[in-house]
């Protein structure tokens, strides 16, 4: 008699094509709003015009999809085969602009190919660096990301605040009364209220000409990328705090699917992904791209925890990506509706940095001390820009941008105080 087959695991489970197409979908539904808005603040920051805009959309999309595609599949360890999708990072998107408003964006391009580069150096040693990032120090740079992030979304929103204003009390109400997989779509509901009332009020569209059916990223477009560590000194610091964000991230996918998680398997393969289409994303114009968590309240809500509904959705986005007509209808959208709907996502953000520092006894003296000085350091540059004027090229990038400053503030004070502990615990009896 036959041995029985081994039984497949939920991850690995092959979906019916029926099925496949729709769940595929909704995950690109539920993760859309993230790329085109962090697409449409650095065109707006940079002063994109439309055709640009399109090419960096197509970029964005594909870049995502493929993102998709190595994370579900897993190849040459590069991916976790887990079902992960994947986006141009929020916060690297601020750093990014940030860093092109100060040094030009090809030195921003230059910047986003170090970090990347910077990722893929460190991932040997992944269990060394990722404990200088608890909880603590995680919480308080992702709180200030998310305030830096609505200081520099603020400017769309205002070129109409109408429509902004509609697109966030839209979006709000999405998120406060639907449920399940509408409740995802919030964002995307939002813009479209939003872009109803931008057409009844008579707000400008921005026209994107052409009638070509494929949309094809540009290389270099902004000529040859610029490399100034002292410059990408901001996004240099988001890549290495990328991986404490990646560790929980694949603990909890490794967790909703019924794996068991391996970090020190899995972590380096999900930030090596990540590491590697951020390298294709800084030759073609775009920022640092990390892997989403987003999707995982999607796989618990339908219970369908194959990774081959990712990859689908993975190759709905590249399709969707180099077909011109949907990159040009997305481009066209107004202004002020994707600012208004990124004030949304990144005062999420914000919101995402104080539950993370509900992980922290903040009663205890040193981490209240460090979530105070690192607060000082992450918002002064916001509330007070020009206060670092004085100082010194190397010290104004240092701390006049706010996320590294808060970051660095943040795991330096943490591990001296956490060496200062140790240190007190270790002491004989009557040290003084």
């Amino acid at each position: 008699m036959a041995a029985p087959a081994p039984a497949v695991a939920p991850v690995d489970a092959r979906v019916p094509p029926a099925r496949l197409v729709p769940l595929a979908a909704q995950h690109v539904l539920a993760m859309l709003a993230a790329p085109v808005s962090t697409v449409f603040l650095l065109a707006g920051g940079l002063r994109l015009p439309p055709d640009r805009t399109t090419a960096l959309l197509s970029a964005t999309l594909v870049l995502c999809g493929i993102g998709a595609l190595l994370q579900s599949f897993g190849v040459l360890r590069i991916g976790a085969r887990l079902p992960f999708m994947m986006l141009p990072g929020g916060a690297a998107a601020a750093l990014f602009l940030q860093i092109a408003r100060e040094h030009g964006p090809a030195t921003a391009s230059g910047a986003v190919l170090l970090a990347a580069a910077l990722l893929l150096a460190v991932l040997p040693l992944y269990g060394r660096i990722v404990r200088f990032f608890p909880p603590l120090v995680m919480g308080t740079t992702v709180l200030v990301i998310g305030v830096n992030m609505v200081a520099a979304a603020a400017p769309m929103a205002a070129v109409g605040s109408g429509p902004a204003l509609v697109t966030v009390a839209a979006t709000a109400l999405g998120l406060v009364l639907l449920r399940g997989v509408l409740r995802q779509l919030s964002v995307l509901l939002g813009m479209a209220v939003g872009t109803a009332t931008a057409a009844l009020t008579g707000a400008p569209f921005r026209a994107v000409p052409g009638d070509a059916v494929l949309a094809l990223p540009r290389l270099l477009p902004y000529g040859a990328p610029h490399f100034d560590l002292l410059a990408a000194l901001p996004l240099l610091v988001f890549a290495l705090a990328s991986l404490a964000e990646a560790t929980g991230q694949t603990v909890l996918n490794s967790e909703a699917v019924g794996r068991a998680p391996e970090p020190a398997r899995d972590v380096p393969r999900t930030a090596r992904a990540d590491a590697v289409a951020s390298l294709a994303a800084g030759l073609l114009g775009g920022t640092t791209m990390v892997t989403s968590a987003e999707n995982i309240g999607i796989v618990r809500l339908t219970g369908v925890r194959s990774r081959f509904v990712t990859a689908a959705a993975g190759a709905l986005l590249v399709v969707g990506g180099l077909l011109a007509p949907v990159t040009r209808l997305l481009a066209a959208l107004p202004v002020p509706v994707v600012g208004g709907a990124a004030l949304v996502i990144y005062a999420v953000i914000a919101a995402m940095g104080i539950d993370m520092l509900r992980r922290t006894d903040l009663t205890d003296r040193a981490a209240s001390t460090v979530v105070a000085l690192a607060l000082l350091a992450g918002l002064l540059p916001v509330l007070a820009p020009r206060l670092y004027a004085p100082l010194p090229d190397w010290a104004h990038t240092l701390f006049g941008s706010g996320v590294p400053a808060a970051a660095l503030t943040a795991a330096l004070l943490s591990a001296l105080f956490d060496r200062l502990d140790a240190g007190g615990r270790t002491a004989p009896a009557g040290a003084g």
